[in-house]
């Protein structure tokens, strides 16, 4: 039976305390099996063939963890990423791509994609909607009429018609905007969501 010195005993619980505290949002089933985990691996790697868990194996090990901060932040964006992935709302997706942003260059890069998808999503069903509201000037316009140069514009319908511009769809803007904005909401789902997964199955939080 691995034994455990009281030096050795007061950092591991130490540092389990620190990560505990900064777990807050986290069921408290899963903080528990958090801490529990971490445990047992401090001690398997601290301990060497069996023999006596010592201060300084322990510190050796708790070093390679990182410190609890940084490790409890892992454990929350995971946390976040495992909700997203059940919940698949929108709202809750880009919840647990900005954490991973901050994180990693990946994160920042799916975040900003899904950014720009959704906001085109929403701005093209807006579009679509409003088009009834402003016949006159929602829809998808070309700012410029030379067909070398020119400017495609979606317009939501607040304010004048832009001078020199002209309509592309009319009121086709309705059935395309819907069809393509609630398509690109839809993607830009499926493609968070792939994020997501990708994550959690590249990074494990305990080293082997």
């Amino acid at each position: 039976m691995t034994k455990l010195e009281g030096d050795a005993q007061q950092k591991i619980e130490t540092y389990l305390a620190r990560l505990r505290g900064r777990l807050r949002g986290v069921n408290e089933q899963d903080v528990r099996e958090i801490v529990e985990e971490l445990r047992s691996h401090i001690l398997d790697k601290a301990s060497l063939g069996g023999e006596e868990v010592t201060a300084g194996g322990v510190g050796a090990t708790l070093a390679a963890l990182g410190g609890p901060e940084e490790l409890a932040s892992e454990y929350l964006t995971d946390n976040l990423l495992a909700r997203a992935e059940v919940s698949r709302s929108p709202l809750r997706i880009l919840q647990s791509l900005f954490r991973w942003a901050s994180l990693s260059i990946a994160g920042f890069f799916g975040f900003l994609a899904s950014i720009v998808g959704y906001l085109l999503g929403v701005s093209f069903i807006l579009c679509a909607m409003l088009k009834p509201v402003h016949p006159q000037t929602a829809g998808l316009w070309i700012l410029s009429g030379s067909t070398d140069d020119f400017l495609l514009s979606l317009r939501l319908g607040f304010g004048s018609a832009p001078p020199g511009g002209r309509e592309v769809l009319g009121w086709r803007i309705v059935p395309i905007g819907l069809a393509v904005g609630f398509g690109l909401v839809m993607l830009t789902t499926r493609f968070g969501l792939w994020c997501v997964r990708q994550y959690r199955k590249s990074r494990a939080l305990l080293p082997g």
